[in-house]
């Protein structure tokens, strides 16, 4: 009875232990797996990669790294490299292949020498439990050295060795451990010690990075060279120990130098990178990329152009620095674009003297912000002008009075602009205006042609930045526009491309690391903007050094030792000057300034960017062929009269040939030279009484009315030199008298925020053959009497309508009178 009691009490007990021993054993397993990460999560710990961006022949510009983490780039198990792999399996897990993810061996050797430690101080890890660890398990949890890890690690390795295939998880090691430098994964360490992909890496090169893993901070090549290479080593011998490699190939490997990559971190054309950053993430907005995707961007940029660009640049404005005793002429920054203008394609951008110098705002992009134009816009505008399809369309050839001229603008404000030389040069051509870049002929043209149009032009040019016609007055002849420097040249390569736009692109394709394409740019439809002939005949002018003579003089900064049409610009106060220029080719543009608008000190486009343009254009171009413009059919090249631009007559003294759009040849002779015979005592007109003996014949030359005053400083003889014979007169009864300016129903504005006395109007009047005095009158009332030219006066404004005219008297003493005009002034 007794012995049954005892069995009972000790079947109770052995009951209790029992459940006790289950309880804790499910305890210690709910302890071990309760919040174990589930091998479905691992995606969700994938680095995000890194996006390289490299110039059109694979050269590095720049990494974009994410925020967290560093740079990474995920391979394809197939394009990784085999010595890659061998190393890596030779010194983290020889028995990768036929393990269970677990090294049995190796955690029984790990338990025995930490319990015989008192801690967790061996591993013993395969890299299937690296993976494991490092992708599954918590950032605090990683870094533990405890049994409990240890022995969730290997739960979890066992489980994604039945979840993932061999290759998937050497692929997953091989993509996302950290190699230091900021490098995870072999791609990311190949690109950052050696400068190149992965899957170029050779035997001593992989034996280097596969050593990487264990103390990536203590093996940094960068950093500690000596310690890479002991590593290096140790991984070789292990390579030649486990039969990946021979002796001959270990010893070899030992001796060969390595060459690491000297610019690990890159960031070439800054500006440039951040133009393409922005199309990037416009890209992944649109769900066309995917960012969690490893990238690689292809540019247009060719890094070899835009280093030599930014040597160039970076000299030119350091010679504008101030010397001791010199005189500054406050020139800091600097901006330049390089354009295939055939394509589009931006081989070169740089947007400032200096991206890092917060002095010069060097972080902003001059190439890319509008500023104004100077000269620069006026080949468009006689662009516009010589169109064929135009009615009454200019010529090469056509004459413009280049002397002082009164505009008024829309306000009703007077405008009157100089030449840069601040001179009077009579009539000079189409070809002479725009090649020397007068500024009176060129707004004498913008007014021929419109505002409006010009502004339509433009903007089929794409051209964006210029508002409305009627933000604008006829000072947009000279640049009053603000356009970018990528922008306007841009639209000065359709001249370079036969009158076909084509736009700019910085991208050229998108990949992922296997070398997949992703995205390519689709090729935008070229438009034929300008007449074939018109772009031609434009970039002619434009590469005429004789017709840069009256502006720049000849064989100036503006040659080049090839064919180059080019074009500077330089505005009000020296705020902005630039150069643009081109080849069929090649098209530069260089903007000079400051960023902040200070003004230069008689820095001018020739001076400042005309210098970087020239070096620039002959660096690229050095060693290829001089290129002419292609000259369409359709021009006809014939002699014209040089001052009038119409076919020579016996009396025209000089000629040249000229190049005509076919349709509009002149097909009427000069009349601008003419002979007349005078009386040699009266020095007048002979007539039928004047005696034989007293004729003599004289070449005068018939000019309009408001270059007379111009002929008459450069001594030349004029028709209306001559007074004519009574009978002549009555033949020739046009008004002798004309009243330039004011223009007739004008409206002016009296500002009360300046002395009213100095607010003047300039009365001009022109007046024919024989008249030697006018008066000026003005509402009834006489206001002076001018004996001698120039006929100008000027007249105080006053509120109210007034009515002016002149009067004068005539050779054969008649009175003649100008027309009335009107005009009114208010306040």
């Amino acid at each position: 009875m007794k012995n049954h009691l005892r069995y009972g009490r000790i079947q109770r007990v052995a009951g209790w232990s029992a459940s006790a021993g289950i309880v804790f054993f499910l305890g210690i397993l709910l302890y071990i797996i309760g919040d174990l990460p589930s091998i479905a999560s691992l995606t969700n710990a994938f680095l995000t990669p890194s996006i390289r961006i490299t110039d059109r022949n694979g050269q590095l510009l720049y990494e974009i790294i994410p925020p967290e983490g560093g740079r990474n780039t995920v391979l394809s198990i197939e394009n990784i490299p085999q010595c890659l792999k061998d190393a890596t399996l030779a010194v983290e897990d020889k028995n990768f292949y036929t393990n269970p993810g677990i090294d049995l061996t190796g955690i029984v050797r790990s338990l025995w020498i930490n319990i015989r430690g008192g801690e967790t101080i061996a591993g013993g890890s395969t890299i299937t439990q690296q993976v494991a660890r490092n992708l599954l398990l918590g950032e605090n949890e990683r870094t533990e050295r405890s049994l409990r890890r240890k022995l969730r690690e290997v739960i979890l390795a066992w489980q994604m060795t039945r979840k993932l295939s061999k290759d998937e998880i050497l692929a997953l090691y091989l993509n996302q451990m950290n190699y230091g430098g900021m490098a995870y994964g072999v791609e990311a360490a190949s690109q950052t010690y050696f400068g190149k992909p992965a899957n170029e890496l050779l035997l001593p090169e992989c034996a280097l990075i596969a050593g990487l893993p264990q103390a990536p901070g203590a093996y940094n090549p960068f950093t500690n060279p000596d310690l890479a290479t002991e590593r290096q080593r140790i991984v070789l011998g292990l390579l030649e120990r486990n039969g990946f490699i021979s002796h001959a190939e270990r010893l070899g490997a030992e001796l060969t130098p390595l060459s690491f990559n000297p610019t690990p971190y890159p960031l070439e054309a800054p500006h440039f990178v951040w133009i393409i950053k922005d199309q990037i993430d416009g890209l992944m907005l649109q769900g066309i990329l995917n960012p969690k995707q490893s990238l690689v961007v292809r540019t247009t940029l060719d890094l070899g152009y835009q280093h030599l660009a930014e040597s160039v640049l970076t000299r030119r404005i350091g010679e504008f620095k101030v010397e001791d005793g010199a005189i500054s002429h406050n020139v800091n920054n600097a901006a330049l674009v390089v354009l295939n203008p055939k394509s589009g394609e931006i081989l070169a951008l740089v947007g400032s003297a200096d991206f890092f110098d917060e002095s010069i705002h060097g972080a902003l992009n001059m190439a890319t912000t509008p500023r104004q134009t100077g000269s620069a816009f006026k080949p468009f505008i006689y662009a516009l002008a010589l169109d064929p399809s135009r009615l009454n369309a200019w010529t090469a050839a056509t004459p413009i009075i280049d002397v002082s001229t009164n505009f008024t603008l829309r306000d009703g404000t007077p405008y009157t602009p100089l030449n840069y030389d601040e001179k009077e040069h009579g009539l000079v051509s189409v070809r002479q205006s725009l090649g020397s870049s007068l500024n009176i002929p060129a707004v004498k043209t913008l007014q021929k042609v419109g505002i409006e149009n010009i502004l339509d032009l433009a903007k089929r040019l794409g051209i964006t930045s210029l508002e409305r016609a009627d933000q604008y007055d006829l000072s947009l002849a000279l640049g009053g526009g603000q356009v970018s420097l990528l922008e306007l040249s841009t639209a000065y390569a359709a001249l370079a491309n036969r009158g076909v736009y084509t736009g700019n692109t910085s991208l050229l394709d998108i990949h992922d690391a296997d070398g997949n394409l992703l995205y390519a740019m689709e090729e935008k439809p070229s438009l034929q903007i300008l007449d074939p002939r018109l772009a031609w005949l434009i970039s002619d002018i434009l590469g005429d050094d004789s017709a840069r003579s009256i502006g720049f003089g000849t064989d100036s900064t503006l040659r080049l030792n090839r064919t180059a049409a080019v074009k500077t610009g330089t505005t009000t106060n020296f705020h902005d000057n630039w150069t643009i220029g081109y080849t069929p080719d090649l098209l530069v543009g260089v903007w000079v300034g400051n960023s902040g608008y200070e003004p230069m000190h008689n820095v001018t486009g020739l001076t400042g960017a005309a210098p970087i343009w020239h070096e620039v254009m002959r660096g690229l171009l050095q060693g290829h062929p001089d290129q002419s413009f292609k000259r369409p059919d359709g021009l006809t090249q014939m002699e014209v009269c040089d001052i009038s631009g119409l076919l020579p007559g016996p009396l025209c003294p000089h000629t040249h040939t000229e190049w005509f759009i076919a349709g509009t040849e002149p097909t009427q002779t000069d009349s601008t030279y003419q002979q007349i015979w005078i009386d040699t005592l009266t020095n007048s007109r002979a007539d039928n009484a004047t005696p034989i003996e007293r004729r003599k014949p004289v070449t005068v030359l018939n000019l309009p009315t408001e270059a007379q005053a111009w002929a008459h400083e450069q001594g030349l003889p004029l028709l209306t030199d001559y007074p004519l014979g009574s009978a002549d007169f009555q033949q020739n009864n046009e008004s002798p008298l004309i009243l330039l300016s004011p223009p007739p129903k004008m409206v002016y504005r009296i500002d009360p925020n300046f002395d009213p006395s100095a607010q003047q109007l300039l009365i001009e009047v022109a007046a024919g053959q024989g008249i030697s005095q006018v008066e000026i009158w003005v509402d009834g009332t006489l206001f002076t009497t001018l004996s001698s030219l120039p006929y100008q006066a000027w007249w105080t404004l006053s509120e109210g309508e007034h009515r002016f005219w002149v009067e004068g008297v005539n050779a054969n003493g008649e009175k003649v009178k100008s027309e009335v005009l009107g005009i009114t002034v208010i306040k």
